[in-house]
């Protein structure tokens, strides 16, 4: 019996989409880089229901692509041209399974919005710290898959430190149940973490128990111009000091990107009067009413401002003020998309490193492409610098794309010479798979090549990613 017909006596009828009207959203990533086919869409309703589809695959020898909200950046959940693949959406697998307060743990379907889990936790009075732009439309799998980052990794981590035990078909569809709500677990290797940050290439994640922290009460957010980067940082340890885990959230803006907000996003604005090469965005938590966090944000402040680190500061007097300025770091992002085409790097140095990687990547693409704008920002805290770059007034969307393989190397090497990373938080998938075995040593291939062959003999799992 051929494989649709098989797989339409596991699924309803309309979990298995084949005409191109139902596939065309599954087949392209969010960038619109990439652009696959595919057999077939599967939308499986439960666990037992991935394991029937992704066995069957298995004996075809179909390729499976998992996808969550395909909201990735690397193209890790766009199926390969070849059209041999189904791509299996966790859509359908959207169900918050429990919550134990007591444990300050939560355990929920891979197909559930980022959001929903965010509010799920609220309403238990406790708090899942992910926070990223696409949180609305993300979904668990995906976060896990790419071991996503985001404004709050300063605190809590990626969500590789958020995850306690998952869930996962394996390529043959025998499904391993890992869902573990311990904090401490020697009993042999940490398997989970093969699965975390693998992009769908080794099983399907299906399911997580993810921690919860205690709800924050009074939040101090504030918006700061520097004097410079290395202000920043020393700033950024004056902050962490005066907190102590207290600093959530140090995101940098520089000056382009304000504008280009203001000029392109309605209701940007700039916080100051005047001008200034570089911000802050600066966000401190406490779960205790009246803690006086906000104090301890205005006399840091005040301190770093009468030594000459700060320039201006204002500090948000309520919720209101404070949706106000992260809605500037939001637009900052969305800026780019209406100023021409623009190309991406997601680097992240050592924290001591990010000032010096930033002026010599600045001064070598300047040299490279004249006219050419660099917009630099993101998650200083952590040392991710989204060191974006847009093309010059005059030039072509085309003809500045055709220099990417130039520029990415010129931007990568020099994260290398500062012992970084090309890919921080957005994965490898498809736009970095090749590029990074010039910074990778060539054992940790070997070792990862070994780990899929063992995991995924027949290389059914998501082919022509990571690896």
């Amino acid at each position: 019996m051929p494989l649709l017909e098989r797989l339409a006596d596991i699924l309803e009828p309309a979990d298995l989409l084949t005409a191109a009207s139902d596939t065309a959203p599954y087949l392209t990533d969010w960038r619109k880089l990439y652009h696959g086919e595919a057999l077939a869409v599967v939308r499986p309703r439960s666990t037992e229901q991935v394991s029937r589809v992704v066995a069957l695959a298995a004996e075809a020898g179909v390729s499976i692509v998992p996808q969550g909200g395909n909201t990735g950046l690397a193209g890790a959940a766009t199926p390969r041209p070849n059209g041999n693949n189904l791509v299996l959406s966790l859509e359908r697998m959207n169900r918050i399974r429990s919550l134990d307060a007591a444990n300050y743990t939560i355990t929920v379907e891979a197909g559930c919005i980022l959001q929903q889990v965010q509010e799920a936790a609220t309403q238990a009075d406790r708090h899942f710290p992910l926070s990223l732009a696409a949180e609305g439309s993300c979904r668990i799998g995906g976060n896990l898959s790419t071991n996503a980052g985001g404004i709050a990794v300063l605190r809590y981590g990626n969500m590789r430190d958020l995850a306690l035990g998952i869930e996962v078909v394996l390529p043959d569809g025998r499904i391993w149940n890992g869902l573990r709500a311990l904090r401490k677990d020697s009993a042999g290797y940490d398997l989970k973490h093969l699965f975390i940050g693998a992009e769908g290439t080794l099983g399907v994640i299906t399911a997580a128990v993810l921690k919860l922290f205690p709800r924050p009460r009074e939040r101090a957010s504030a918006f700061v111009a520097v004097a410079s980067l290395d202000a920043a940082l020393t700033l950024l340890g004056r902050m962490r000091a005066a907190s102590g885990d207290g600093l959530t959230s140090f995101e940098m803006i520089p000056r382009i990107a304000l504008e280009k907000a203001i000029a392109h996003v309605p209701g940007s604005f700039d916080p100051f009067p005047d001008p200034h090469e570089a911000y802050l965005l600066i966000e401190m938590t406490s779960s205790r009413e009246n803690s006086g966090i906000t104090t301890v944000a205005e006399e840091a402040l005040t301190a770093a401002m009468e030594d000459g680190l700060v320039l201006e500061a204002t500090i948000a007097q309520n919720e209101t003020q404070a949706a106000a300025l992260w809605f500037l770091r939001e637009a900052v992002v969305e800026a780019q998309r209406a100023v021409g085409a623009s190309i991406k790097h997601d680097v992240v140095v050592p924290l001591s490193a990010v000032p010096a990687f930033i002026r010599e990547a600045t001064v070598t693409v300047e040299a490279a492409v004249p006219g050419i704008v660099v917009y630099a920002f993101g998650h200083l805290g952590d040392g991710n610098v989204h060191f974006n770059l847009l093309q010059p007034a005059g030039m072509t969307p085309e003809a500045f794309l055709a220099e990417m393989g130039r520029l990415n190397r010129l931007v990568h090497d020099i994260a290398a010479r500062h012992h970084g990373s090309i890919s921080a938080e957005h994965g490898l998938g498809q736009l970095r798979n090749k590029e990074v075995r010039l910074y990778k040593p060539a054992i940790e291939f070997e070792l990862m090549e070994r780990i899929k062959l063992a995991i995924d003999p027949k290389g059914i799992m998501n082919p022509g990613k990571v690896l």
